[in-house]
């Protein structure tokens, strides 16, 4: 398997991200390529953003927050999931006011169970983003995977697989895979909440990022769940892997990042794969 990660610029609300795509691809694809792309890129260019300045937290919200962020999270969840001390630290200073509103938004487009998580909840991102707002995940993904790779290989006249894939993690146990990122590429099991991130995580299972979408070739679930990992891992994490780490790399508040900021950093949310499993096209 041969991984390239492509650069382009930040994504900003509004552009046209497939023509971004194809300008960045055209020059470096061959017949059977794999083309990964982040879902939160294409959720932040498609405006699937929320403002959570904007948003009043309701009682549930803001006890989520107080309680059982800091103290079950970093008590009780955080060390057993393994987490190292600077994350622990985090979760035990978790923010009053910003932390409530975030979890109002999981809590309106992710449920209770999933707001319970620690991060990512639903596939609601805040890494990466300017001011106080969060990435919503794509409800019509196979679709968007469809419409990508439709027109890469119309404009490029190569033939080519699409994959869309989000860093929350898939465990697997012999064989079965969960998680507990909503509407997961089939064959991996979907169970909202906590449950399966703090299970996989003390049990020392196998942890992959999770594809989301293929269009273009049947890969079989472990192939996707590999060439997701890979991906991940080849991309970085842009201007930082959690919003904590952007915060910090900025040396400012969350509120205070802005586009300019963010387009100073470098982003690739797109990875090309040369792999044996991408020639098996329909």
């Amino acid at each position: 398997m041969k991984i390239r990660p492509v650069r382009t610029p930040y994504w900003r609300p509004g552009y046209d991200y497939i023509a971004i795509i194809v300008k960045a691809v055209r020059r470096h694809l061959r017949d059977g390529d794999i083309v990964v792309i982040s879902e939160k890129a294409i959720s932040t260019a498609r405006g699937q953003i929320v403002d959570e300045e904007k948003v009043v937290p309701t009682l549930s919200a803001r006890i989520i927050a107080r309680v059982w962020m800091p103290i079950v999270w970093g008590y009780i969840l955080g060390p057993l999931c393994r987490f190292k001390a600077p994350t622990i630290r985090r979760l035990r200073s978790y923010p009053q006011r910003q932390g409530a509103a975030h979890k109002q938004v999981a809590l309106r487009y992710a449920g209770l169970l999933n707001a319970l998580k620690y991060g990512s909840e639903g596939g609601i991102d805040l890494s990466n983003l300017p001011f106080s707002y969060a990435a919503l995940p794509l409800e019509d993904i196979q679709k968007e995977a469809k419409r990508i790779r439709s027109r890469v290989e119309e404009e490029t006249g190569r033939r080519v697989t699409v994959m869309i894939s989000d860093t929350d993690s898939t465990f697997s146990l012999r064989g079965i895979h969960f998680t507990s990122r909503p509407n997961p590429l089939k064959g991996i099991h979907y169970l909202p909440g906590p449950l399966v991130f703090v299970l996989g995580r003390a049990l020392r299972l196998r942890q992959r990022a999770t594809p989301l979408a293929v269009a273009g070739s049947n890969l079989d679930i472990e192939e996707a769940l590999d060439i997701a990992e890979r991906a991940h891992h080849t991309r970085g994490y842009g201007a930082g892997r959690t919003v904590w780490d952007m915060v910090e790399g900025s040396a400012s508040g969350v509120a205070e990042v802005t586009w300019e900021i963010l387009e100073k950093s470098r982003h690739y949310p797109i990875v090309l794969v040369r792999s044996d499993a991408g020639k098996r096209l329909r």
